[in-house]
């Protein structure tokens, strides 16, 4: 079954759609660093797509792609039965600041006609939930966009079905709430998320996980406590080692590492100074679990972040987002790892990260570090499911 992953970020769905045995064609990211780290992984390691040679193995904008390279597209017709992938999110979520004149909402209608022209027969679009509420302007309400997608796919010939979906309830060990769309030309969307939802069960037996699955489940064979060494990708920072592993989950997460003794990817400690770890104890023993709480809160002095939530440990994480400093660790003075943050969106360990850790300032709107990248993704642990739910509608 051969798919296209478009705004394809760093590879979340993808890598859930290569464990559930689909085929990748090529996909399409802007970024250099997020691809970097889809090629890395699915392209160079895997094998996952079988790139055409009309298209170079690099990042690619949407739009340049459309406009150069519409013969080509409208030639595969036929040959592609599902394309995959949102456009960027930031401009609709409920977190941010949600503006309507976002020029990354224009990526919507890009969207469309990237659908017009290769003509799948199904497909498979996620977003964030604010996807799916109006936006409020001077003139009253404008129409959400979720609205606009789905008129414009049924005016394409597509049925549609549409949920606002908690991935929690599939595994991952994330309370992240995202709008799932599936459309199909001859088969009934609906059916896919009834497949969904019936082998949900099931599907974790088989991984040897529950549905739920806490935070400590997920990464507690990664605190600092099992031991430290130099990080291999920053010389003046300190990365962590495997502890046991506690659970299925941190099993199935670790299957294909064959060495647990070396450092792992991704799992580089930031050198917190003094002041910031007392203020994370202080957060420790004095801030209520599991709730998000600002300055204004006064539950602990010289908290200057927007926002910030202890972890707990016998739950599900908050949604994960490209700001690092949000959360901390449920029981050590500090923010999460890299790859701590991947275990909660369901990444396997064998899947390394590109570029740099993280960035601040103006060069946020332009670069795509390991931990935005990280947040950005759909987990592959659900992409997963949806594309096995897809496979049996279309295939039986």
């Amino acid at each position: 079954m051969a798919y296209i992953d478009i705004f394809a970020g760093c590879g979340g769905l993808s890598v859930g759609l290569y464990n559930a045995g689909l085929h990748g064609l090529f996909a399409i990211e802007k970024n250099k660093d997020a691809f970097s780290t889809l090629k890395c992984n699915l392209i160079d390691n895997k094998h996952h797509f079988d790139w055409p040679a009309w298209l170079d193995v690099k990042e690619h904008d949407i739009n340049k792609i459309i406009e150069e390279k519409k013969e080509q597209l409208i030639a595969l017709r036929g040959q592609v039965e599902l394309v995959a992938g949102g456009p960027p999110c930031q401009g609709f979520s409920l977190a941010g600041k949600r503006d309507n004149k976002d020029v990354r909402n224009k990526l919507v209608k890009s969207y469309i006609k990237f659908i017009d022209l290769v003509q799948p027969e199904a497909l498979i679009f996620e977003n964030v939930h604010g996807f799916t509420v109006n936006f409020k302007g001077k003139q009253g309400c404008i129409k959400k966009y979720s609205s606009y997608v789905i008129e414009k796919l049924e005016e394409l010939g597509y049925h549609t079905d549409s949920k606002i979906i908690d991935v929690s309830e599939y595994g991952v060990p994330q309370k992240r709430h995202r709008f799932i769309l599936v459309a199909m030309k001859n088969h009934n969307p609906t059916d896919v998320f009834a497949r969904l939802e019936q082998n949900k069960q099931a599907f974790c037996n088989e991984k040897g996980i529950g549905i739920s699955t806490s935070i400590r489940d997920a990464i507690s064979d990664l605190e600092k406590s099992n031991g430290t060494c130099q990080s291999p990708d920053t010389k003046s920072f300190q990365a962590g080692l495997y502890g046991n592993a506690e659970s299925g989950y941190q099993r199935l997460m670790r299957k294909g590492i064959e060495n647990h003794n070396v450092a792992v990817d991704s799992h580089r400690f930031v050198n917190h100074t003094e002041t910031i770890i007392q203020l994370h104890n202080d957060l420790l023993h004095n801030a209520p679990r599991g709730k998000r709480i600002t300055p204004k809160d006064g539950i602990v002095e010289n908290l200057k972040r927007r926002g910030v939530t202890v972890l707990d440990g016998n739950s599900q994480a908050p949604t994960i987002t490209s700001i690092p400093d949000e959360l901390v660790h449920y029981e050590e003075p500090r923010i999460l790892t890299v790859r701590e943050q991947a275990r909660l969106q369901s990444f396997p360990d064998w899947y390394e990260f590109k570029g740099k850790y993280t960035s601040g300032g103006k060069r946020r709107k332009m670069e795509v570090p390991r931990y935005t990248q990280v947040g950005n993704a759909v987990p592959p642990l659900f992409a997963e499911q949806i594309g096995l739910a897809l496979m049996e509608v279309l295939h039986g």
